[in-house]
C-alpha cells in the first residue's frame, strides 16, 4: 500500500490543468534527453554494443514524447476524476496515493538518461528502469481498478515500453561489461576494463 505524501507530490494545480499535466512530463523528459543525448556521447566515444531488437535512435524521441503525453493525460484523469468531492474516501485516497507514486516515478524516469549516458552507471540505470517498471505497473493497477479504468489503460503502453527499456538497459550494460567509459568497444560480457 502506498501513502499520499504532499511534499513528494506535484501540486494539484499541475494535475487539474490538462495542458499542464500533459506538457510537464514532455518538457521535463525532453530537457533530460537533450542534456544527455546519446548522439553527443557517441560522437566523443566509440558506440556501445547493443542487444538484439534495439530500434534505431530516431525511434526514441517520438515514442517517449507520446508516452510522456499519455502518462500526463492519465495523471490528469485520475486526479481530476478521482478527487471529486462526489467520490468516496477510498477513491480519493487511491487517486492521491497514485499522485505521489506518479511524481516519484517521474523523478526516476528523468534520472535514467543522466545515470546511463551522463554518469556511465548502467547498473544504477538498470535498477532505475526496473523500479520504474514495478512502480508503474502498480500505479496502472491502482488507478485503473480504484479510480478510473481509462487512466490505468493509458499507462499500459508506458509499462510495456518500460519492460523493453529495462531489457535494453540491462543488455547494453552486460554487452559492454557494465562499463560505459572510454574504450568501451574493447569490453565485452564478463570482461573488466583494464585501467
Amino acid at each position: 500500500m502506498t501513502t499520499y505524501i504532499p511534499s513528494l507530490t506535484l501540486p494539484d494545480a499541475v494535475f487539474s490543468s490538462l495542458p499542464g499535466s500533459v506538457l510537464l512530463p514532455i518538457a521535463l523528459g525532453s530537457a533530460a534527453g537533450w542534456s544527455t543525448r546519446p548522439e553527443k556521447t557517441e560522437r566523443q566515444q566509440p558506440p556501445l554494443k547493443q542487444p538484439p531488437l534495439r530500434p534505431p535512435a530516431a525511434v526514441f524521441p517520438p515514442v517517449w514524447t507520446a508516452l510522456y503525453g499519455l502518462m500526463g493525460y492519465a495523471a490528469h484523469r485520475a486526479m481530476f476524476l478521482g478527487t471529486s468531492p462526489f467520490n468516496n474516501s477510498a477513491t480519493i485516497s487511491a487517486a492521491r496515493q497514485g499522485a505521489t507514486l506518479y511524481t516519484i516515478q517521474l523523478g526516476l524516469n528523468l534520472a535514467w538518461m543522466p545515470l546511463f549516458y551522463g554518469l556511465n552507471r548502467p547498473v544504477l540505470a538498470t535498477a532505475d528502469a526496473a523500479a520504474l517498471l514495478g512502480i508503474n505497473a502498480y500505479l496502472a493497477w491502482l488507478w485503473g481498478t480504484n479510480v478510473d479504468s481509462l487512466a490505468g489503460w493509458l499507462l499500459a503502453p508506458y509499462v510495456a515500453w518500460l519492460g523493453f527499456a529495462t531489457y535494453l538497459s540491462a543488455g547494453t550494460g552486460y554487452l559492454n561489461g557494465w562499463d560505459l567509459s572510454r574504450g568501451r568497444d574493447e569490453v565485452g560480457p564478463g570482461k573488466k576494463k583494464e585501467l
